[in-house]
């Protein structure tokens, strides 16, 4: 993999701690953007998080289903499924169950994905996540990035609560 960067074969060495570093920070803590989806969620009530104070808008409840639901596939995809692009209700998941549930799911969820990335040999990165036309690289970048993009949502939706 070309990283763009002198002495790449370096950087390659450290790529997977640096993403499971970013996958890790999008969740809980020390990210640049602004707060991580953890400290976001915290102290967001039931009723905060099934609300819909944007007409349109998935409630935080869906975004956290649908964050979790992403995450769980790059994991499964990492211990070997193939890769399935998310559609219907396991894209996004009716909301169910108990709030404080929810949150506890995404947290089990992140934490096995960034262990399972923190332990990938390097070489993986270059190969088809599952079958799918990129690489894990790509994937596993996609998933931070779409943590963020949720994330930010979640944010506009707790002001506009």
């Amino acid at each position: 993999m070309d990283a763009g960067y002198p002495n790449s074969g370096t950087l390659e060495r450290m790529e997977t701690k640096r993403l499971a570093s970013q996958l890790r920070r999008s969740y809980e803590g020390q990210a640049w953007h602004g707060p991580s989806l953890r400290e976001l969620l915290a102290g967001v009530t039931s009723e905060q998080a099934a609300a819909k104070p944007v007409s349109g808008a998935h409630s935080i409840w869906e975004l956290v289903l649908h964050i979790t639901a992403w995450e769980r596939e790059a994991l499964a995809v990492i211990q070997g499924k193939t890769y399935e692009t998310l559609a219907g209700e396991r894209d996004w998941p009716p909301v169910h169950g108990m709030w404080d549930a929810t949150v506890e799911e995404l947290g089990a969820v992140t934490q096995a994905l960034v262990a399972a990335v923190r332990a990938m040999p390097e070489e993986k990165l270059n190969e088809s996540a599952g079958g799918a036309e990129y690489h894990f690289y790509f994937l596993l970048h996609g998933v931070v990035q779409h943590n963020l993009y949720h994330a930010g949502q979640i944010a506009i939706l707790k002001r506009a609560l």
